[in-house]
């Protein structure tokens, strides 16, 4: 039997643990695995494109656990009443092979994606910063806005989107949360006096929401929207000026903002700067960018961190997945060990 946290379960266990403790929780785990960065197996994401959007594969390993998640990104979804982003993934024990995990991923994908941008901004924000500004407010928004108040403090939120509808929603699932939102008329408006730029936009195609006006000294940019090749969020001349701190430089030189500039430039792993390798902000004046576009080892830390909290819970069941007869080379038997139970009750109705 296979352990299983459904869409309920996360929705239950969130409740029961609270948002802000939880997210807590999983930054730890993240900045484990990213303090063991060399452990594991790592390759950039498979993907398989449509005119519409992506899907993709993301494993990784640490010789112990193998996991993995399937998730899509078809921004024209909504549209159509469906979610942009879903997502399951799977963590397995490398010694048998066998699943041991299975959960659904797309509100743990948020939560993943919330947590190691808040980790990230704390390596790399100013430790003054007290005001956000954020462009996009779609899925992803209040998972953001939340991890970054529990880790960093942020209580000013600058907030714009183009779909006034997106705002309504984002100002009611965080009322009473402890946030002074402000709702600005354009992206420009929004980011004067920012300490952290957060864009967090669904259109898969090269745009422009940040130009390079709109980004001043000190800034630290949490750039979470291009994550394709063809989707980017930010001017290249912001990219120029910037520190490029990146999670995986084979997977963000395709999918990140850096794939509008040399494939040789310059940028620093996250992890380096967790580990203490290298240097992450130097100076107020410096304007960092977390050139963030979600990597399979944030999701293996996700599994084994969920794998963990439900253990002597109520917030997951067990599902039939793999096959387990008495005898391992005898799996035919299983059919027939089956099969005539199966016709004594097709006797019975005929």
């Amino acid at each position: 039997m296979v352990q299983f946290v459904g869409t309920k379960n996360i929705a239950d266990l969130v409740a029961s643990v609270g948002l802000e403790t939880l997210l807590l929780k999983l930054v730890k785990y993240l900045e484990q695995d990213f303090s063991r960065w060399e452990d594991f197996d790592k390759t950039p994401r498979i993907a398989a494109h449509a005119p519409n959007g992506v899907i993709e594969l993301m494993p990784a390993s640490d010789h112990d656990l193998y996991a993995f998640k399937f998730v899509n990104g078809h921004p024209e979804n909504p549209l159509h009443g469906l979610q942009t982003v879903t997502a399951f993934g799977v963590l397995a024990n490398m010694h048998t092979g066998y699943p041991e995990f299975l959960s659904e991923m797309t509100i743990s994908t948020a939560l993943r994606t919330a947590a190691t941008s808040a980790m990230a901004a704390k390596y790399l924000a100013r430790k003054d910063a007290r005001t956000m500004a954020m462009i996009g407010l779609g899925a992803q928004s209040e998972f953001q806005a939340t991890a970054f108040k529990t880790v960093l403090g942020i209580r000013h939120l600058q907030v714009f989107d183009i779909d006034p509808e997106a705002g309504a929603k984002f100002s009611r699932n965080l009322e009473n949360s402890g946030f002074v939102i402000t709702h600005a008329p354009s992206a420009e408006e929004a980011v004067l006096g920012a300490d952290i730029i957060t864009t967090a936009t669904a259109d898969k195609k090269l745009a422009t929401i940040l130009s390079d006006n709109m980004v001043g000294a000190g800034v630290h940019l949490n750039a979470v929207g291009g994550d394709c090749p063809g989707k980017t969020e930010l001017h290249r001349d912001i990219l120029l000026k910037s520190d490029i701190f990146v999670e995986f430089p084979p997977q963000t030189r395709i999918e990140g903002e850096i794939q509008q500039l040399d494939k040789n430039y310059p940028v620093t792993e996250l992890w380096q700067v967790i580990t203490g390798q290298k240097t992450g902000r130097s100076s107020d004046k410096q304007i960092t960018l977390f050139d963030s576009v979600g990597f399979a080892i944030e999701d293996f830390s996700t599994l084994r961190f969920l794998r963990d909290l439900v253990q002597g819970t109520e917030f997951y069941s067990e599902i039939d997945l793999i096959a387990e007869p008495k005898d391992p080379r005898d799996l035919f038997g299983l059919l027939m060990k089956g099969a005539a139970p199966a016709r004594e009750r097709l006797a019975e109705t005929a």
